[in-house]
This record gives structure tokens, sequence and C-alpha cells, in this order.
């Protein structure tokens, strides 16, 4: 039996629109968060736990301008209030967008009551879904929550035709982390020297090769004419890089050892981000909605989100020391 509970259109304001070196969209980790704090609320209130999470995005704003005679767009900044001596604050760079997205979330355990319960539950929702910022933002309005439930394979494909039927018009986010390691291979059969970053910055930068027009008879010279022509990525798709968690880079020092720290009850470790790669991809092209639910994956140092497990991966990248991780 699978029970799914759907935010539908929910509302953003002012959300955090980096992610490491990444920008654009809030990192998977935020949408992640918010089903664990939410998760945490509901185990105590009706004992039910909350697991993976679909994210589609319906619409987004990004907080940005390009200044005249300026090249690139740059992040719009608010300005503070005064500090408590009455001086002016200063303005520290941020990002932040406006968006809609809709969330589809696993839920594990019993919902008691039948359909009062389920909308005992909903309503319940309704009421603490708004209080939790998510990435940063504030819930303006969740249109509607869905909970619904299948108990036989076909209600499970009933159940995700109706699930992607409401994700539309809007982008589901996938993870492609594994087409790094496939391009990684094939660079390194011409170039042994080639590193993992160096196949992340083939899908993530925009590239333009030059093709040369040469006359009868001339030879290719500084002088010489050129057509720039786009070099396509290495895979077809809507890609776009990603964080997709974080590596630990210290010991995990005891509860309270480190100063300063967040909350002092728990164990403490000092990690990196860690990179990836996405797809923005239309729903109605999924066929079972377990197949685009992210999920936390903790193992060997690496704290990570993703649909499926990356032992492999994980394996092959454990010993190297750069200054990026990526997966």
């Amino acid at each position: 039996m699978s029970t799914y509970i759907t935010l539908n259109y929910v509302q953003i304001q002012n959300a955090n629109c980096v992610a490491g070196m990444t920008y654009g969209f809030p990192s998977v980790t935020h949408f992640l968060g918010y089903v664990h704090a939410l998760s945490r609320k509901l185990n105590e209130s009706h004992k039910i736990t909350l697991e993976g999470c679909a994210i589609n995005c319906h619409q987004y704003q990004i907080h940005a301008y390009k200044p005249k005679g300026f090249g690139e767009y740059v992040f719009a900044q608010t300005r503070n209030p005064l500090t408590k001596n009455g001086k002016t604050a200063p303005i520290i760079e941020e990002g932040k967008m406006h968006l809609t997205v809709s969330l589809v979330i696993e839920c594990k355990g019993l919902i008691e009551g039948g359909d009062e319960g389920v909308n005992l539950l909903k309503e319940h929702l309704e009421h603490v879904c708004p209080t939790q910022k998510l990435a940063g933002g504030v819930i303006n309005n969740i249109d509607k929550i869905f909970i619904e439930t299948a108990q036989t394979d076909d209600e499970q494909k009933l159940l995700t035709r109706k699930i992607r039927r409401r994700l539309l018009p809007g982008f589901l986010l996938l993870d492609r982390s594994q087409y790094l390691g496939e391009h990684l291979s094939s660079l390194q059969k011409t170039n042994s020297e080639a590193e993992i970053f160096d196949a992340w910055l083939d899908f993530s930068s925009l590239k333009f090769q030059a093709e040369p027009i040469l006359e009868k008879g001339e030879e290719l010279n500084d002088k010489t004419k050129a057509n720039w022509k786009y070099l396509p990525k290495p895979q077809s798709g809507y890609l776009v890089p990603i964080t997709t968690g974080y590596r630990a880079i210290s010991e995990v020092f005891p509860a309270g050892h480190v100063t300063k720290a967040r909350d002092s009850t728990v164990p403490f470790c000092f990690v990196e981000a860690a990179y990836g790669l996405g797809e923005w991809q239309s729903p109605h092209r999924i066929q079972n909605i377990d197949d685009v639910l992210w999920h936390y994956q903790a193992e060997e140092g690496w704290y990570l989100c993703s649909h499926h497990a990356k032992k492999e991966l994980l394996a092959s990248n454990s010993d190297e020391d750069d200054d990026f991780d990526f997966l």
C-alpha cells in the first residue's frame, strides 16, 4: 500500500535561489529538509512519517536585473533596517526568487479513522504547512492538499495518472547525476587527465566552437574568418547543474564539542557542497510516481539526495581530494 500527500501549487515568496556554485532554483536539500521538519511534527501528532518527495515547478521569478551598460545580470538587493546605533546596515548580497511548486510526498504509516481521519489530517496540514519556511521563503498560499492511497498495482497506475495530470503545466526535477560518470569515461578515452569537474562543466557551460572559413589556397591564421557553431551537451534533455547534498570534510565531533554550533545537543561535522546534474522533464512522461521521488542517502561521509542508490559512484569518488565534489 502506498500513500501520497500532494501539496498542490505552493506559492513561495523570497526563497533562496543560490545553492553553492549554482543559482536559479533552491537546492533539493531545501525541499527534503522541509519534508523532514513536517514529518517530525506529523510523527508526534498522527504517528505517520514522511519520506520521499517529488519536486514540480510551475512558475518562478528570480529577483535579478540587467543594469544599463552592463552585460551581466545582477541580483536585486534590499535595503536592511538601520542598526541599533542608527547607522545604515551593510548590504549582504543575496539571491531571492518567487516560485510556485507542487510537492508529492510519500507517507508511511496508518492514517487512523478512515475518511474522517484523512479529512482531519488534511485540515491539520492546511494549518501546519504554511507555518514552516521553504528554502528560506514564506509560503503565502497552498491551493489544495490531496491525500491518496493505492493498494494494488492497477490503483498505483491510476493514481500516477491522476497526480501527473495535476502537476501540469509544470516541470519535474529529476536526478541525472549518472550522466557525469558516463561522460567522464568518454573524456578519459582522449584525455587521461580529465576529471569529474570537466564532465560537469560540459553539461553546465554554454559552449561554441569556431569553424574557419578558408578561401582557396588560404592558410589558417589570426585573421581567418569563422562561423561559430553551438556545441550540444553530451546528453539530450533540459539538463541543469544542481546541488545534491554535502560531503563530510572533518570527523564527527561529539555534541557540544564545537562552539557556536546551531544545535549543541547533537554531534557536529564540517561539510561542503556536493554537486550533480538534474533534468527538468514534463510530468506526462513519468510512468510511476515512485521513480521521481527524491530521498536522503547517507553513506561513507556523503549526505546526498537522489532517486536511486549510487554506491559505485560513491566508491569511485571517495578517495579524491578536490576543492569541489560532484556526483
